[in-house]
């Protein structure tokens, strides 16, 4: 790939909230005024990074970069990609909702990547609202989630300013990406296709049609605007005393397979091994994306990228780079965030670990690998937690990072103690 194509090119007007349904001015969503105010302490709890204001870890800057309609071109991903390289330590993650992030970024160099980023793709601000990257486009789909998305972020304008960073609404529209592992204050999953199961907070759902939907979740978001930035949907509807799930970051019909149905043909999933790749192995892929005559590709939550129409060349291209292929592979069972590597918090390697002892976890269950109590990278339960503390490496059955473990191993204890796990079932 040449260096000409990371040029970047014109602005072409300000992007929407959605694209689906009715547009939106952009500068109701978007702000422009790419350099950071601030940089967000990591010991700052409630606080997400952005773009403009990004977070202080171990290993640098972490920005987040909220793609609108999480798609890309080839040509984005490649300079974006570069964008790290050369503003950053080169490393990019997918995040469990789909979102970019750049790490290693520095004081110096993380005001010019968010000013080259803004011009380059359009980018969304403001009240987060997760869907299906195939929105519209998923023939599986009980309904369309895009008028839903777009309605919600219109009424919520007046309110973005004093909702905290972490509230979210999940609309999920029922197809072959199903979003029930990402943390939500409000959501709405498609019955048919003009009934939605709304739930809010941890309160029991309500069937009702898509206004009336959008019209509570709108309610709701009032109500938590009044009480301040610390407020979430669980304080107004506490969460029922249920025995603990332990949803898979992979669940949805679609993760179990190697293609996805789409009304435009298909799309090929692959995965970043523990959500991370280094801005070469993208360009490489962006490269071969391009060759291959691939047009788009799609952020995806559980840290994938989502190929629009591949070939089965690109796809073992991807596989040579380094990202999962194989919907089977051990690996897809364990989640684990950067850790002692890159953060300040972390006690362990957590993603080297989750790579050596992923092939010991049963296909039906799942491993989370935690640096520190935090549990960012799976914030639900795990059949099997390990969590990096000061005294050791804590081992949490059925449960979350927080949680108090059973035990207390050291790094060489783990295999002992999942195979005798494994051998007492």
């Amino acid at each position: 790939m040449s260096q000409s194509r990371y040029a970047l090119p014109a602005k072409a007007g300000n992007p929407a909230c959605w694209s689906g349904g009715p547009r939106l001015r952009g500068n109701d969503i978007v702000s422009h005024q790419s350099t950071p105010a601030s940089i967000i302490s990591p010991s700052r709890r409630g606080a997400c990074p952005t773009l403009d204001k990004p977070m202080q870890t171990g290993d640098g800057l972490l920005a987040r970069i909220r793609v609108e309609r999480r798609t890309l071109t080839p040509v984005q991903l490649a300079a974006l990609s570069q964008l790290a390289i050369t503003h950053g330590n080169g490393l990019l993650e997918i995040s469990a909702r789909g979102n970019l992030q750049a790490r290693g970024l520095r004081p110096e160099t993380a005001p010019h990547f968010a000013r080259a980023v803004t011009d380059l793709v359009p980018l969304e601000t403001g009240l987060v609202v997760d869907t299906s990257p195939l929105a519209g486009n998923d023939p599986l789909e009980k309904a369309d989630t895009r008028p839903l998305v777009a309605a919600i972020c219109h009424g919520a304008l007046p309110l973005q300013d004093k909702l905290g960073p972490k509230v979210s609404v999940v609309v999920d529209g029922g197809g072959q990406i199903a979003l029930t592992a990402i943390k939500a204050d409000v959501r709405l999953l498609a019955l048919d296709a003009t009934h939605w199961a709304v739930h809010l907070g941890g309160g029991k759902p309500q069937v009702m049609d898509a206004e009336a939907a959008v019209s509570a979740t709108l309610a709701l978001l009032a109500a938590l605007a009044a009480l301040g930035p610390a407020a979430r949907a669980n304080d107004l509807f506490p969460k029922a005393s249920v025995a603990m799930a332990c949803p898979s970051p992979a669940n949805g019909p679609g993760w179990g397979a190697a293609m996805l149905k789409t009304r435009s043909g298909h799309a090929r999933p692959i995965t970043l091994p523990f959500s991370q790749m280094h801005g070469s192995a993208l360009i490489a892929l962006a490269d071969a994306a391009e060759a291959a005559g691939v047009a788009t590709l799609r952020l995806a939550p559980a840290h994938r990228l989502l190929l629009d129409n591949a070939p089965d060349s690109l796809v073992e291209s991807a596989l040579s780079l380094g990202f999962i292929t194989d919907p089977a592979d051990a690996r897809l069972r364990a989640s684990a965030c950067i850790g002692s590597e890159g953060c300040a918090s972390g006690h362990i390697a957590a993603r080297s670990i989750a790579g050596r002892l992923s092939a010991m976890i049963p296909a039906n269950q799942h491993l989370h690998v935690s640096g520190c109590a935090k549990g960012c990278a799976h914030p639900q339960p795990s059949d099997i937690t390990l969590v990096g503390r000061e005294d050791g490496i804590g081992l949490v059955i059925k449960g979350r990072a927080g949680d108090t473990p059973q035990h207390i191993l050291d790094e060489a204890g783990l295999v002992p103690a999942l195979a005798a796990r494994q051998d007492a079932r």
